[in-house]
């Protein structure tokens, strides 16, 4: 599994995705669809239209990694959002949820919120 903690954000791309693309690919859609700096840490979710395939998207430090999975049987949870919908924020711990299959994974909140003491 990819390491990592609570501090990483994991945002999950809004649509179906063709997940023929490679690292210059998925990063252009991070640069136009996210807004967001490939270099912050934080982890980037692909996912194709039939919902088998899934490709994370990370800098691990000395370069752009993509993790890359295949469910044999079942589809993983729809995180697609409707036009006007924020763009769907996840934790570590949803993200292992999710790649496990769990279909409750963006429907309901299953990660309890951030302690700011």
């Amino acid at each position: 599994m990819i390491g990592t903690n609570r501090k990483v954000r994991v945002w999950a791309y809004p649509k179906p995705c063709d997940l023929r693309k490679g690292h210059n690919g998925l990063s252009g859609l991070v640069r136009q669809e996210f807004e967001a700096d490939l270099l912050s840490g934080d982890y980037f979710l692909f996912v194709n239209r039939r919902r088998y395939l899934c490709k994370v998207l990370l800098w691990d430090g000395t370069g752009l990694a993509i993790y890359n999975k295949r469910l044999e049987e079942g589809q993983f949870a729809r995180l697609w959002r409707t036009p006007g919908e924020p763009m769907l924020q996840m934790t570590s711990a949803e993200l292992s949820l999710f790649l496990e299959g769990c279909e409750l994974v963006g429907r309901e909140p299953l990660s309890p919120p951030e302690f700011a003491p």
